[in-house]
């Protein structure tokens, strides 16, 4: 990975990450403050305490991606430490697809009229965890790849 690739990706994982600071800010100080315009026609407090939770997670995420990234650079992501953070991403991903069926759940009541949006949520949350499978085969690739990179160095 090039220099170039490596500041960018740091500078996008950094931008997100403060949006997720802020959005968890906000959220945390409506729930706080007591200005929260709710009407009572919607369970808001609960969406946003998810809100808050998912934000957590993909905070879990961009910092295990950026250490992998530093991996990538330094060219040590052929290690055994490697994987702590790539399994790090899988759970942060697994929680996602969680909060994502927590708020299809909390959101149902409210679709009554038209329960085609829950399958379609429901189906958004199915996705969700596929992103995580997708993660873990290449977490066993990763492991292959470890594996063939000490087994080449036994042989140099």
């Amino acid at each position: 990975m090039g220099n170039w690739t490596v500041r960018a990706l740091r500078v996008v994982l950094a931008v997100v990450f403060v949006g997720t600071v802020f959005v968890q800010v906000s959220m945390v100080w409506l729930l706080i403050s007591g200005g929260d315009p709710e009407d009572g026609s919607r369970p808001l407090t609960a969406f946003r305490v998810i809100t808050v939770l998912g934000m957590v997670a993909a905070q879990v995420a961009l910092v295990c991606v950026g250490r992998l990234v530093g991996m990538v650079r330094r060219g040590t992501v052929f290690s055994h430490a490697a994987f702590r953070y790539v399994n790090g991403v899988i759970g942060a991903v697994v929680a996602v697809a969680l909060l994502w069926f927590t708020v299809t759940a909390v959101n149902a009541p409210s679709q009554r009229d038209d329960p085609g949006v829950t399958l379609i949520m429901g189906g958004i949350g199915l996705a969700i965890l596929g992103v995580a499978l997708i993660v873990l085969v290449l977490r066993m690739l990763l492991a292959q790849a470890t594996q063939l990179r000490a087994e080449l160095d036994e042989v140099i």
